[in-house]
């Protein structure tokens, strides 16, 4: 896999604070790596280091190979950072137009547009667009150069289901074209969906990294929703249930042991129990587990 951008023993201080810990990462060509941690991680801090915009205190980082502060690599990226200070007045088209002017070989406004879903707001002024709308906006500026690899810190904030599903849709397609894409987010959901590989920070230091599958199998738990009358109290005194919650009138059980031993012992209690799902932990409760064993 080609190395697109890369870490290593990175550290960093903001004086006594220790963001980033000897930390190595690397960005491949075509893949999505979704960079995930509490606040305070160090995730800001690592994508600062990636574009160029602070040094290292020591360790190395490598943007197409080079330093990331030369203007040829720089050339090379698109960037939508979760905070952007853009003119009020100016149209969308005429940002994308403006963004382009960066880049050797960029695409169109409309294509660019056409490609993020943001056609209806051409003629629009930045200043007079809804939160969601300016965040569409920033996204089609950073794909407008055709980036080989596009920083994305927080890309769906804001945004409504609909909104945010046409940038994954938008997201799949540059993936599928060989653009590398490092997502930052909250949703974990989002990560889920969209992710080739996770990388997960605590501490400024990197606990886990591999498929969302891979991350999935570092945790035991699994997940039980039924409908049953067997009160929650009850089932929360079994051996291997972690936790037992009421949604409606849905049991949502966690255990850590043999789920369908306790499946069993649900069905022999409760002979009317109906509704029943079983299911492996996923992304958000391994990235729950993770970051509380790093704290």
């Amino acid at each position: 896999m080609t190395t697109l951008v890369s870490l290593c023993a990175v550290t960093k201080h903001y004086g006594r604070v220790l963001a980033l810990d000897r930390l190595d990462l690397e960005i491949h060509r075509g893949e999505l790596l979704a960079l995930l941690g509490p606040n305070g991680a160090g995730k800001t801090t690592a994508i600062s280091l990636m574009l160029g915009l602070q040094r290292p205190d020591s360790g190395q980082v490598r943007l197409f190979g080079e330093p990331p502060q030369r203007l040829e690599p720089r050339r090379r990226i698109g960037v939508m950072m979760q905070d952007a200070a853009l003119v009020p007045e100016l149209r969308v088209r005429e940002l994308i137009d403006l963004t382009a002017s960066y880049y050797p070989a960029p695409m169109t406004p409309e294509s660019a547009m056409e490609l993020t879903n943001t056609v209806s707001l051409a003629n629009r002024p930045y200043g007079k667009l809804s939160g969601g709308q300016k965040r569409q906006a920033q996204f089609a500026m950073a794909v407008c150069g055709r980036p080989s690899l596009l920083f994305l810190d927080e890309p769906t904030a804001g945004l409504d289901v609909q909104a945010r599903e046409l940038i994954w849709v938008s997201l799949r397609r540059l993936v599928a074209e060989g653009c590398a894409v490092l997502l930052t987010t909250h949703y974990l959901e989002e990560a889920e969906a969209l992710a080739s590989r996770v990388a997960v920070l605590a501490k400024g230091r990197l606990i886990a990294t591999g498929t969302v599958r891979d991350m999935s199998a570092l945790v035991a738990r699994k997940q039980i929703a039924c409908i049953t009358r067997v009160p929650a109290a009850e089932i929360q005194a079994w051996p291997g249930v972690q936790q037992v919650r009421t949604e409606y009138d849905r049991l949502h059980i966690t255990t850590t042991t043999d789920a369908e031993g306790l499946v069993r012992r649900l069905l022999a209690c409760d002979d009317t129990l109906h509704e029943l799902e079983v299911r492996r932990a996923g992304l958000a409760e391994a990235f729950s587990e993770l970051t509380e064993n790093a704290g």
